[in-house]
């Protein structure tokens, strides 16, 4: 078991003020794998202090130099990939190869992609007697969660630090190794001392105190819309600058002229992707009257074919959500479709046969209609609502009649008729015929799912301010 009690700050592994400690459980064994300190306002003093007075001069930084300390950090993420794949699946029951590819390969693509993304960006430009230029915006107070533990911290600390601002990090508590790690790249990445801060600990006590801070300049967090709506209040009192990636509940629209098969597999596949626990999956499954008793029994059939158990095993397939509470919250709103009276195809809120320990949730298919509560809450599990649709109209609305706006899937032959229908709806995403992601292009949403955007130049450009010199 690894006990930790350090935090990062000013460039060195410094004792935590923290008197208690949080526990690290394994959620497929349900034992405990570490701990960490249960951080104070006092640390969150210390770090933000380090990360301001540390600005001025790396707010200076010729850009060329900070390109090459975001491909340093690649690097050192990639010759300590396998090491940190384990411990991710460790934290999280990730599948190994999931682990790989989503978390630790995607984050080396990401992290050359912001340096690749930093020639990009217009640094200045000339409007009649005014230069134009884009600066750092200062102090960063970033707020990451647990179900992509190093991925977010890649799109907020390393898109920052790029950008010539310094951090304040709050990785988080359940699955803390990723932050653990990042501080440690910084380091043989030569980041400078106090561009980037590791705190330990909970929202309410070490995210509050950073989000509120009067020497930061910009907060990002990704995670609920409760918690986004604190940060937000917390961020006006300073007027700081919020920027939110939030939840999602979004649609995957299957027309008429659609591959029924290739789509529904294809968004079963989304939806159960980290165990459903993904803001951006594609949980409502939109189909045509005439084709849902062909789609459900596809979506049921691709559903039985997912495998729970050891994530090591390279023929699992799904894993465990975070936490027994998460777990009893996500069988509650299973119970709840049942009572609403929503069709269950497949799945329930009994535990999986052959697995009496971990936290793990059935595969469970609904059909039902958008007014209902599994229909309309994020339920971060592995759980999927068929909703039909009379015609394209009604299903542009059904997607659009959500409280989130995160990302959607479209299935349609017709190109212009694919692209009409994308711009009609109201998310920050949309993958059309199964199109693959573009990390060079923006993740974010409307509404609910949050303000402001992350990845590409896009994502360092939400830590830029401009200004106006007259001539």
């Amino acid at each position: 078991m690894i006990e930790r009690s350090d935090i990062f700050i000013n460039g060195e592994w410094v004792r935590s003020s923290a008197r208690d400690t949080l526990p690290v459980i394994n959620p497929v064994t349900e034992e405990l794998i570490s701990t960490v300190p249960r951080g104070t306002a006092e640390d969150a003093d210390r770090a933000v202090h380090a990360a301001a007075a540390a600005f001025p001069q790396w707010s200076q930084t010729p850009l060329e130099e900070r390109i090459h300390v975001i491909e340093r950090l690649a690097q050192a993420l990639n010759a300590r990939s396998a090491e940190i794949t384990r411990a991710i699946v460790s934290e999280l029951g990730y599948p190994l190869e999931w682990a790989s590819k989503a978390q630790v390969l995607a984050g080396i693509e990401e992290l050359n992609i912001i340096a690749e993304s930093l020639r990009q960006i217009c640094w200045e430009e000339t409007i009649g007697n005014a230069r134009v230029c884009r600066e750092p915006s200062g102090v960063v107070a970033a707020i990451t969660p647990w179900n992509a533990p190093l991925r977010t911290i890649i799109s907020k600390a390393g898109a920052a630090i790029a950008a010539g601002c310094t951090v304040a990090l709050k990785g988080s508590e359940l699955a803390p190794s990723g932050s653990y790690f990042f501080a440690e790249m910084a380091i043989q990445a030569g980041v400078p001392a106090g561009v980037f801060n590791l705190l330990s600990g909970t929202g309410p006590e070490v995210g509050e105190a950073i989000a509120s801070h009067p020497l930061v300049d910009v907060v990002s967090l990704t995670g609920s819309p409760r918690a986004g709506r604190r940060v937000m209040e917390l961020a006006s009192r300073t007027v700081k600058r919020v920027h939110l990636e939030l939840g999602g509940k979004s649609a995957n629209i299957i027309l008429d002229e659609a591959q029924l098969e290739r789509a529904v597999k294809d968004g079963i596949e989304d939806a159960f992707r980290n165990a459903g626990q993904a803001c951006g999956g594609l949980t409502r499954m939109l189909v045509p009257k005439g084709r849902l008793k062909d789609a459900e029994e596809i979506a049921v059939a691709k559903a039985k074919s997912f495998r729970l158990g050891d994530p090591y095993d390279p023929q699992t397939t799904l894993g465990p959500v975070i936490t027994s509470s998460a777990r009893d919250r996500i069988r509650g709103v299973i119970r709840s479709g049942i009572e609403e009276g929503a069709r269950m195809l497949m799945g329930g809120p009994e535990a999986p046969q052959g697995l009496p320990r971990g936290y793990f949730i059935q595969p469970t298919i609904f059909t039902t209609d958008n007014k209902r509560r599994i229909a309309r809450e994020e339920i971060f599990g592995p759980v999927v609502v068929i909703i039909p649709f009379e015609n394209e109209a009604d299903a542009i609305e059904i997607a659009n009649d959500s409280p989130y706006g995160l990302a959607a899937g479209l299935w349609c032959s017709n190109p212009e008729r694919a692209r009409a229908i994308a711009k009609a709806l109201r998310v920050g995403r949309v993958r059309i015929n199964g199109a693959p992601l573009n990390k060079r292009a923006t993740h974010g949403g409307f509404k609910l799912s949050g303000i402001g955007r992350e990845w590409g130049r896009f994502g360092v450009e939400e830590f830029l301010e401009y200004k106006s010199i007259l001539l």
